[in-house]
């Protein structure tokens, strides 16, 4: 031990380059750990984030998908009152007269964005097939709006006035077709009426006349359709 304390004595001018080289090694391992501290935490907010962004993704095609199956289920409700009602069928003739340009439009639109509606939203999570069906349903949503305007501006403005009164009468007795508290003998006969005055002015949808119909069969209780007068000639 002695001996040491007289190498210290003897050699006591090493101790200052010493301490600075075994400080700078302490300071080296200290930035080392520091360092290393840094890439663990980055390489946790690359994994974790990336995860968390994936998820994030997800949710939002999620999120998408439903959005456009409700816009393009809203819009099929809004054909289908019109479809469906026989009135307003009548009250605004342009939004199922095929020979009108607007109505051409908008049932093409809706036919392409029914065709690519697949059975299985799933589907949808490709997004080549979702961008496609999405541009579909927003073209049937554009057209049908343009129609609906176009109807309610022109309402029955197309008509002569005398076209018009029939039309009027038709409303009257195809609510009486549709009341439920009106017999069914009563029924049936405004509803032939109500087809005879629209001879020859207005076709009303198939959809619209089964509903009525179907209506009113129920109240027989058969299932079976009253009778149409034929047109005459």
């Amino acid at each position: 031990m002695d001996g040491f304390w007289d190498f210290v004595g003897s050699y006591w001018w090493l101790v200052f380059p010493l301490s600075g080289i075994v400080g700078g090694w302490a300071g080296g391992v200290r930035r080392w750990d520091e360092r290393r501290r840094r890439d663990k935490i980055e390489m946790y907010r690359l994994r974790y984030g990336a995860e968390k962004t994936a998820a994030e993704s997800e949710e939002a095609l999620t999120g998408e998908i439903e959005r456009t199956l409700a816009a393009h289920t809203e819009t099929e409700r809004r054909w289908l009152d019109y479809e469906l009602d026989a009135v307003k069928v009548l009250e605004f003739p342009v939004m199922t007269d095929m020979r009108e340009q607007v109505t051409i439009d908008y049932h093409r639109a809706r036919r392409d964005a029914e065709n690519l509606r697949p059975d299985d939203p799933a589907e949808l999570r490709d997004r080549r097939l979702l961008d496609r069906y999405r541009e579909s349903v927003r073209e049937y949503q554009l057209t049908f709006d343009v129609a609906e305007r176009e109807a309610k501006r022109r309402r029955a403005s197309d008509l002569s006035a005398e076209e018009r009164r029939a039309v009027d009468r038709a409303k009257k007795l195809l609510a009486i077709a549709d009341d439920a508290g009106a017999t069914t003998s009563e029924r049936q006969s405004a509803y032939r009426r109500a087809m005879k005055e629209l001879e020859g002015i207005l076709v009303l949808p198939d959809a619209a006349t089964a509903a009525i119909e179907q209506r009113i069969a129920g109240e027989l209780g058969t299932g079976h359709r009253p009778d149409r007068e034929r047109p005459s000639g």
